[in-house]
């Protein structure tokens, strides 16, 4: 649209957009104060103004308790979820000192909860307290009591009961004092996070369940309780590691783990940089090699680092090159193998490291990882050190992990092979007609209604050809039996010409959720070229049998078509009624004898349908292919988790359910047995 206006209104907006360019002056630039500082940007805080967010601030209330654990005062630590969103973290510490400070001439309670950048944890590596803490910058107290709706401080210490209440970043009423008799001491802060601050605080049970078990592990025991809202009551649970990461390893590898649990512990010193202090590094180490589970996760001074950083390095470097250096003086590479990765060593071990130190780097304040270069140095000398030793004392062990890794790798390579030559096999291309045997593709290309039919055979293929609608459905036949995939190994699967063929067509890729095979999904739903995927065999044990066979391929190489409800099954008439006048088809015996019924004396021929490929277009068309008159049974994923069991049962390694399903209902099926 073309807006017209006079000269006289494009001079006074030209004015007003010149006078705007002008205001921004000296007096422009302002700075945020006190509460504003972090309740108009929270994201620099805590890394997100979201529900992350939130549990950040939980964790910075709960890093303070667990820092005076771990100076050894205090054995417990109770978190309380309240049903209106607010929490509450009590320790048995000393107390925090809340009381004046003479050499900052300030009430310590102001410091702390009210002065970003001010705590008692800068000069940990000068020998002072805190000696290996997790909260290091002076910004979480603060920052989660300006983040908060209310906060409700109480510290018992000296003899004291000291009380704070804040209102929105806000001391309301200043510090209260009064004696206290009991012998008790500690810190009990409740707040609740602020919804003009954060746009979700509805923390969920799960956080609180991880973050206190992973505070567990790391923290060798120190009971974590943790209390949950329930009306008028609470639920409680317990999360306790007496020998920390150790039991943890042993929790996770069960009874068949290939070698038994190391725990490696040492201290070293050094610098990141020349010019740098030196500090103190202590670092522990728990694994263990199994083919069953795998898992690494890396802690530093309690906090986990989700992202790694220097930990995660050395043990990628240490393990790879030590594991090498043993594979090739045993002589288990074959001639011209290439060498091992970490995911080949990874996708067999069990392994957590707890580090701490008295100067860290983490990448951010939400601490999820670490970057000191002297910490990486001093656990990969550390851990090369202690596995090279494993190697030579425990020889036994060594083998079976070598072992283990060596068929990860070989696996992994196979499993790339076999992604690489499945996906020049299904490689798409404008002509499927060409590239896909005895396939009849349809006119549109509108893929909402597009429909693929996949039949026995080319004799039944012939009625479908004469009976479909050219203009929407495509045919593609089955070329003898069909793999039962659900016992085959994938490379086995993909080297089948039906399978492979049929994937062609569909134009989705697979779905591989195997670990050794992770690496062959192509699976994209945008590249389906159908609506819908029918599966049309006859009324008979052959028919049931490979119809079985196709939805078990189906199932495990692309179920999300099942979760979308796009397969169908095709219901194919069993018996032909035909009068003078009318044609009757019945899908079942108890279908025949209610039309015959109907009939009464009046005279008709019965005919059984012998199979598709004898059927004439006609009743094809009338009976299968015609969307307005056909039977189509969607299958459905309600129970996927019993479909998978049924699977198992008739086609897998299931025998004894297999016997016990023929004996309980072998029965029912007698009638469909051809004996001639």
């Amino acid at each position: 649209m073309r807006i017209n206006r006079n000269k006289a209104e494009i001079k006074g907006m030209r004015k007003r957009m010149a006078s705007r360019k002008q205001s921004y002056g000296n007096d422009s630039i302002t700075s945020l104060k006190g509460a504003d500082r972090v309740r108009k940007r929270p994201a620099v805080i805590f890394g997100s103004d979201g529900l992350d967010g939130c549990e950040h601030a939980v964790f910075e209330i709960l890093s303070n308790s667990i820092d005076e654990a771990r100076e050894g005062h205090g054995g417990k630590i109770i978190t309380t979820r309240f049903e209106d969103g607010s929490i509450e973290v009590q320790d048995f510490g000393r107390g925090m000192p809340v009381d004046y400070n003479s050499k900052e001439e300030r009430y310590n309670w102001e410091l702390i909860f009210c002065e970003l950048y001010a705590g008692g944890k800068y000069n940990t590596n000068e020998g002072e307290s805190y000696e290996f803490s997790l909260g290091l910058n002076g910004l979480g107290a603060c920052a989660t009591q300006y983040s908060s709706e209310y906060m409700d401080v109480e510290v018992r210490r000296d003899g004291f009961k000291y009380t704070l209440h804040f209102e929105h970043g806000e001391n309301i009423g200043g510090l209260k004092k009064e004696p206290y008799a009991k012998k008790d001491t500690g810190t009990t802060v409740r707040w609740k996070p602020d919804l003009e601050v954060f746009t979700d605080i509805n923390v969920p049970i799960e956080y609180y369940r991880d973050i206190l078990k992973r505070q567990a592990i790391v923290n060798p025991n120190l009971l974590f309780i943790l209390r949950s809202q329930n009306g008028r009551s609470f639920n409680e649970e317990e999360f306790l590691y007496q020998n920390g990461i150790e039991d943890y390893v042993k929790e996770l590898a069960g009874e068949e783990a290939l070698t038994g649990v190391q725990l490696w512990t040492g201290e070293r010193r050094g610098r990141d940089r020349e010019d740098k202090p030196e500090y103190k590094v202590r670092l522990n180490v728990a694994f263990c090699f199994s083919n069953k589970r795998f898992l690494q996760e890396y802690y530093h001074n309690s906090s986990w680092l989700e992202h790694g950083g220097s930990p995660e390095k050395a043990v990628r470097s240490a393990f790879v090159s030590q594991i090498d250096a043993y594979l090739k003086q045993n002589g288990k590479y074959l001639k011209n193998e290439s060498k091992i990765n970490f995911q080949d060593v990874a996708d067999c071990l069990i392994l957590v490291s707890s580090s701490f130190s008295t100067q860290t780097s983490y990448e951010n304040q939400t601490k999820k990882a670490i970057n000191n270069r002297f910490i990486q140095e001093a656990m990969t000398e550390f851990l090369r050190h202690n596995l090279e030793v494993y190697f030579l004392e425990n020889t036994l062990e060594a083998g079976k992990l070598a072992d283990q890794v060596l068929i990860n790798k070989r696996s992994r390579e196979k499993a790339e092979t076999t992604r690489l030559n499945l996906k020049k096999t299904l490689q798409s291309g404008n002509d499927l007609t060409s590239r896909v045997q005895s396939f009849v593709d349809c006119r549109s290309k509108d893929v909402s209604e597009r429909e693929l039919f996949i039949v026995e055979g080319k004799s039944a293929m012939g009625a479908c050809i004469q009976a479909r609608n050219p203009d929407f459905q495509g045919i593609i036949p089955l070329r003898g039996k069909i793999l039962n995939c659900l016992k085959a190994e994938y490379d086995k699967i993909f080297k089948n010409e039906i399978i492979t063929d049929l994937l062609k067509v569909l134009g989705c890729g697979v779905e591989v959720k195997s670990k050794a095979n992770k690496d062959l999904a192509t699976f994209d739903m945008e590249l389906l070229r159908w609506n819908k995927v029918i599966i049309c065999t006859d009324a008979d044990v052959d028919g049931f049998q490979i119809r079985t066979l196709i939805l078990t391929m189906l199932y495990r190489l692309t179920p999300t078509l099942i979760d979308r409800g796009k397969v169908f099954i095709a219901e194919t008439p069993l018996y032909e009624i035909t009068t003078k006048t009318d044609t009757y088809f019945a899908y079942s015996d108890k279908e025949k004898a209610e039309i015959t019924a109907e009939l009464g004396n009046t005279k008709y021929t019965l005919q059984r349908s012998k199979g598709l490929g004898e059927n004439d277009p006609d009743m094809m068309s009338l009976t299968t292919m015609n969307p307005a008159t056909r039977r189509l049974i969607q299958v459905m994923p309600d129970e996927a988790e019993a479909t998978s069991r049924m699977f198992d049962v008739l086609l897998g390694d299931n025998l004894s359910g297999r016997k016990d399903f023929i004996a309980e209902r072998g029965s029912l099926y007698l009638d469909m047995v051809d004996v001639s």
